[in-house]
């Protein structure tokens, strides 16, 4: 059943091994680089509960109510129903957040289409993924995801290294596998679960491998260390950066020092085909959720840069109304994508409602090849401020307010304190350490560049432009060839 917020703190107080900033954790809730995204992560529990946003979070099967997020999709009702509980954190927290859970599960979903290919090995994995997906389900876990190794010297074979440089099965038992290695994972600190699985995507002539391994791993299990990176919160007053100490989401490095993962977790085990399958197909339904953040964020800059440009006088001038329009067909280009991914739908191989991939993948490079270039548009269009604005405590002095006063006050509806605000939000988003960190982190969380173009080119349906051409140049039938790029299955 759904839980509450608080059944999902006492759940991480598990004593797990974490630190950070050369701290050991000794409450991962109440630590202060941690509970700012704990404390929106209990809220969206919460908020299953909540009359407000019930309805919003909340599907029942006619006895129990259940996480919207989480639910396998087959219509284009489920999609919607997605779409719009994930606006309803974002209205609610009045920010953006990526990893806590939604996006996560999708990955689940992918191997679950590939059910096929893990009867190959042993019916038993494909039944431990509907089983882990029922359970996902009732018991409603925080589920993160883990992908990149520390990965070490590429040149060379994970062998011919030290063979924990990528995640790997030292050992078989009756009771399950042991694992050596790492994996970088957004939110694992204060999360209950991770999907682990291979990052290498080319395994050559390999059929079997000790590193082609994917399963499921509860974060408290024995031998499991987490360092972390230092978190922005804290670092400098929330008045001045609102953003960075309400929503950075901590990033830890995930240490598998011998673990044991029970064989009912273990989702596929030394097949390279399986692990080439979920590396291939691991963004097709997760690549909306992620999608659906940098939408938001595109609206964050939009008003940000509105703002700035009306409480001047600038927003009349057309030099500014065309950079605004730039921001608003990148907006829109995200909207449009995602939402005909979900109108031409199609049935994926598990029987699932499957975003047409093509305008999904294609979606995703728009929002993410153009980011950078759309921040520095909302960037020029909120001027040099941003930069150069004292901090909160300079506009509270008593003798330095005055002065700020004066000239930080647009008009009768833009005083002092209110553009002081819009600037710090944003400097906050377009121009702190917090932002670039968000700005790179599309590189981790969305997967690099080269794999958007990759999975574009696999799905794109090639052949329907070259039918064309065929046609209309008059071209013989030959020319098609056996073999051309089309959609992927």
């Amino acid at each position: 059943m759904i839980r509450t917020g608080q059944q999902y703190l006492e759940s991480i107080r598990d004593g797990r091994l974490v630190w950070v900033n050369g701290e050991r954790v000794k409450d991962v809730p109440s630590h202060p680089m941690f509970k700012p995204l704990v404390d929106i992560r209990a809220r969206i529990y919460d908020m299953q509960h909540d009359p407000k946003t019930r309805a919003a979070m909340t599907w029942s099967d006619g006895g129990q109510d259940f996480s919207v997020g989480l639910k396998l999709p087959y219509t284009q009702e489920d999609w919607q129903a997605k779409r719009q509980s994930t606006d309803a954190v974002f209205n609610d927290i009045k920010g953006v957040v990526t990893r806590v859970g939604d996006e996560t599960v999708g990955e689940m979903w992918s191997l679950y289409d590939g059910q096929d290919v893990l009867n190959e090995v042993d019916p038993q994995f494909s039944a431990n993924i509907r089983n882990h997906i029922a359970r996902v389900i009732e018991q409603d876990p925080f589920h993160v995801s883990a992908n990149t190794d520390p990965k070490g010297d590429r040149s060379k074979r994970p062998q011919d290294q030290d063979p924990d440089m990528l995640l790997h099965v030292v050992k078989e038992t009756s009771a399950g596998i042991v694992v050596r290695g790492a994996k970088y994972e957004t939110a694992a600190a204060y999360a209950n679960q991770a999907f682990t699985k291979p990052t290498i995507a080319n395994w050559g002539d390999e059929k079997l491998s000790d590193y082609a391994v994917g399963f499921i791993c509860d974060l408290g299990s024995p031998g499991i260390k987490m360092i972390c990176r230092t978190g922005f919160a804290g670092r400098a007053p929330l008045d001045d950066y609102p953003l960075a100490n309400r929503f950075d989401e901590v990033d830890t490095l995930v240490i598998f020092d011998d673990v044991l993962i029970p064989w009912e977790n273990v989702l596929f085990y030394r097949h390279t085909k399986a692990a080439m399958f979920i590396r291939m197909t691991l963004h097709r339904y997760s690549a909306f959720a992620f999608v659906q953040r940098i939408l938001k964020f595109a609206d964050m800059m939009i008003g940000a840069a509105l703002f700035n440009a009306r409480q001047t006088g600038l927003d009349k001038q057309q030099a500014v109304q065309e950079k605004l329009a730039e921001l608003a067909c990148y907006r829109e280009g995200i909207n449009a994508h995602l939402t005909a991914a979900i109108a031409t739908a199609t049935k994926s191989p598990g029987g699932l409602l499957m975003p047409n991939q093509s305008l999904l993948m294609t979606g995703r490079v728009l929002a993410c090849s153009q980011l950078n270039a759309k921040m520095h548009i909302a960037r020029e269009l909120c001027g040099g401020q941003i930069c150069v604005t004292p901090d909160a405590a300079a506009f509270r002095d008593p003798e330095t307010k005055p002065w700020l006063d004066k000239f930080y006050t647009v008009n009768e509806d833009w005083v002092a304190e209110d553009r002081r605000k819009l600037l710090a939000y944003a400097r906050d988003l377009l121009n702190s350490d917090y932002a670039g960190h968000r700005l790179t982190f599309q590189l981790f969380a969305q997967s690099p560049p080269f794999a958007h173009l990759a999975a574009v080119y696999r799905n794109f349906d090639w052949n329907q432009a070259l039918g064309f051409v065929k046609e209309s140049a008059g071209l013989s039938d030959g020319v098609l060839g056996k073999k051309q790029p089309g959609k992927a299955a």
